[in-house]
C-alpha cells in the first residue's frame, strides 16, 4: 500500500476515536442528569408532604385557638345567664350557646382528623426521606463515577492527540491538506473502507477501473460518487 494511503488510514482512525470521545462525555453527562432529576423529583414529593404537614399543622393551631375563643364565650354564656330577666333573652344565650358548642364540635372533629392525616403523612415523610437519602447517595457515587470517566477520556484524548501530532508530521503537506478538505465535510469517514467493491462511505459499487486503482494502492484513490478517500484490507482483498 502507498506510504500516504498507509499514513492517512492511520490519521483516520485516530481522528474516529478522538470524535468518539464526545459520545463518550455526553452519555457520562446523562447519567448525573438523570440521577439528578431522580433527586428533584424525590424532593419535590418530600417538600410537597412536608409542606401538607406543616399546613395541617397551622390549621389544627387555628381551631385550637378557635376553641379557647369559643370556651370563654360559654364561660361568659353561665354568667350572663345569672343576670337574665327575660325568657327571649334566655332564648337568644340559648341560641349562641348551641352554635358555640356546634362549633367547638366541628373544630374538635377537624382537629382530630387534621392530625389521623399528619399522622399517616409524618410516615410517608420518612419513608420518602429513606428513598431521598438513598437517591442522594446514589448521586454522589454516580457524579464520582463520571468525574473518574472523564479523567480517563481526557487522559486518553491526551495519547490520542500526540498520537495525530506524531502522525501528521510524517505525512506529505499536500496530502494532509488534501485529508483536511475532504474532512471539513465527510467528518471522520474522510477515509473509508472498500468491500465488496463498494465504497463504506457512500455505500455506492466501484467501477471495475477504479476498484483496481484501490486494490493497487498505488496513489491516493478517491470514491467518484463521494469523493472519499479510498481504501481496501489487503487481507479482504486477497493480497
Amino acid at each position: 500500500m502507498n506510504k500516504n494511503i498507509q499514513e492517512l488510514v492511520q490519521l483516520s482512525s485516530i481522528d474516529k476515536k478522538i470524535d468518539s470521545f464526545q459520545p463518550q462525555i455526553d452519555a457520562a453527562q446523562m447519567k448525573i442528569t438523570k440521577s439528578n432529576a431522580k433527586l428533584q423529583e424525590a424532593r419535590g414529593r418530600l417538600e410537597k408532604i412536608k409542606g401538607l404537614i406543616a399546613s395541617n399543622e397551622q390549621k389544627i393551631v387555628t381551631y385550637e385557638e378557635q376553641l379557647r375563643f369559643l370556651g370563654e364565650q360559654l364561660k361568659n354564656s353561665v354568667k350572663k345567664s345569672r343576670d337574665i330577666s327575660s325568657e327571649k333573652e334566655m332564648k337568644a344565650l340559648a341560641i349562641e350557646e348551641d352554635i358555640a358548642k356546634e362549633k367547638m364540635t366541628f373544630a374538635n372533629e377537624e382537629i382530630a382528623r387534621l392530625q389521623e392525616i399528619n399522622a399517616k403523612k409524618l410516615i410517608e415523610s420518612q419513608e420518602e426521606q429513606g428513598g431521598f437519602d438513598l437517591l442522594e447517595s446514589e448521586c454522589s457515587s454516580i457524579a464520582a463515577d463520571v468525574e473518574n470517566e472523564k479523567s480517563q477520556i481526557e487522559t486518553n484524548k491526551i495519547g490520542l492527540f500526540s498520537d495525530r501530532e506524531k502522525t501528521i508530521r510524517e505525512v506529505d503537506q499536500k496530502v494532509l491538506a488534501f485529508y483536511e478538505k475532504i474532512r471539513n465535510w465527510a467528518g471522520n469517514s474522510a477515509v473509508a473502507l472498500v468491500k465488496k467493491q463498494a465504497c463504506y462511505g457512500c455505500y455506492m459499487k466501484l467501477n471495475d477501473k477504479t476498484y483496481a486503482d484501490v486494490i493497487r494502492a498505488e496513489e491516493i484513490t478517491t470514491c467518484p460518487h463521494c469523493g472519499r478517500i479510498l481504501y481496501v484490507e489487503r487481507e479482504s482483498a486477497g493480497i
